[in-house]
């Protein structure tokens, strides 16, 4: 395993049990007596304005937490994505094809299982892509607390795996959880692009300079239509890789950032998204079929998937299975990919905006319920393993 790997799992592993804790947090506080002021703090107002009255973005802090901060976030998994396809796990063909196999089985398995249980109800069904998602923190946290019942091989799998589930959500966001479009936005976003492709290309190595032109399309796609944090995946994709020198700007950026998100932005976006009232529910609200679509897609749909398609890919010799790991391990790893936290509750936030609290309810109590047995399940399936 790479210095690189190893630096990025162990800030995963650690920001994963922050994650937790903030979400855990968030549970508590909206099931107390201080529900209010959660709602409240969810709610405090922010507002940027320059030039007077020229550009003015007032909101909420929880919007600010999942249009900006979020677009941060993004910003590393964009980083991630380059560096994986650029020297990683993924840059050679015979290493990318099992995980990207995988991500794509458990993308299509959970979307599946989750439309099936919502056929017939339109509103419902646009949740189909919650489910496909895997928490990059979460699940790496649990395989380094396991320590040596997982072998190196299947973290990598299980991060290439998210880090491709990512991509494709990405794409999801872009193509099916978009607004009224404004061309003239989406022309001023193309023009930063052109601009972001020419400081490429002129091999210009600022990282502060692809910053700032990144910030103006992030303001472009906010005004577009498209949701504000795929800018931050397309400015990161364009940050040189090299600087000639023999070392790596959008490495050492990815190193800068990970801290930042791992303890700060996804923490925030835990706390400030996981908080669900369970006062007044009942059984029914549980065997909601958005609620229960979600659950089983995650705890079901990702193990069948990423199993499935990685198992097919082995038996047909197109792929080799992770080395020094038997079936029962992949096996706890596939389930662990169920664990869609922070990912899936963005895609919720999307599918159901303006349908109300009972939508943001059923989506958080689907996310938090799959997420927590995919985990619980996938531990104690790894746990089986004696430890050498």
């Amino acid at each position: 395993m790479t210095p690189g790997l190893k630096r990025f799992f162990a800030s995963e592993s650690a920001g994963g049990i922050v994650l937790a804790i903030a979400a855990v947090a968030a549970l508590i506080l909206s099931n107390s007596p201080w529900r209010e002021v959660y709602a409240a703090f969810t709610r405090v107002p922010g507002e940027v304005r320059i030039g007077g009255d020229w550009l003015v973005l007032a909101k909420p802090l929880l919007v600010w937490v999942n249009d900006l901060w979020m677009a941060v976030f993004f910003f590393l998994v964009g980083l991630e994505i380059k560096r994986e396809f650029v020297s990683g796990e993924l840059a050679q063909r015979s290493q990318a094809v099992l995980p990207m196999v995988a991500a794509l089985g458990g993308m299509l398995a959970p979307a599946l299982i989750y439309a099936a249980i919502n056929w017939g109800d339109p509103i419902g069904l646009h949740g189909w892509a919650i489910p496909a998602a895997t928490d990059i923190a979460f699940a790496i946290g649990i395989v380094m607390l396991l320590g040596s019942r997982v072998p190196a091989s299947l973290k990598v799998f299980l991060t290439a795996v998210a880090i491709i589930d990512d991509l494709g959500a990405i794409v999801v966001i872009a193509i099916f959880y978009t607004s009224q479009l404004s061309l003239t936005m989406l022309g001023a976003a193309a023009a930063c692009l052109l601009v972001l492709f020419a400081l490429n290309r002129a091999k210009v190595t600022r990282v502060d300079v692809y910053i700032v032109v990144g910030l103006v399309l992030w303001l472009c796609v906010l005004k577009s239509g498209v949701h504000a944090t795929l800018a931050g995946v397309a400015t990161a994709l364009f940050i040189p890789s090299t600087d000639g020198r023999g070392h790596s700007p959008a490495e050492d950026l990815e190193h800068g950032l990970h801290p930042w998100v791992a303890f700060l932005i996804l923490p925030m976006f835990a706390f400030s998204n996981a908080g669900v009232s369970l006062l007044g529910l009942n059984p029914g609200d549980l065997l909601h079929p958005v609620s229960l679509g979600i659950a089983l897609g995650l705890l079901l749909g990702k193990a069948i998937g990423v199993f499935g398609s990685s198992w097919l890919m082995i038996r047909f010799g197109l792929a080799a299975r992770p080395g020094g790991a038997d079936w029962v391990q992949f096996f706890g790893v596939c389930v662990l990919c169920g664990i869609g936290f922070t990912m899936s509750l963005f895609i919720g936030g999307l599918a159901f905006a303006g349908q109300g609290p009972d939508y943001e309810t059923r989506v958080k109590l689907g996310v938090i319920g799959g997420s927590l047995l995919s985990g619980v399940v996938g531990t104690l399936i790894l746990m089986r393993r004696r430890v050498n």
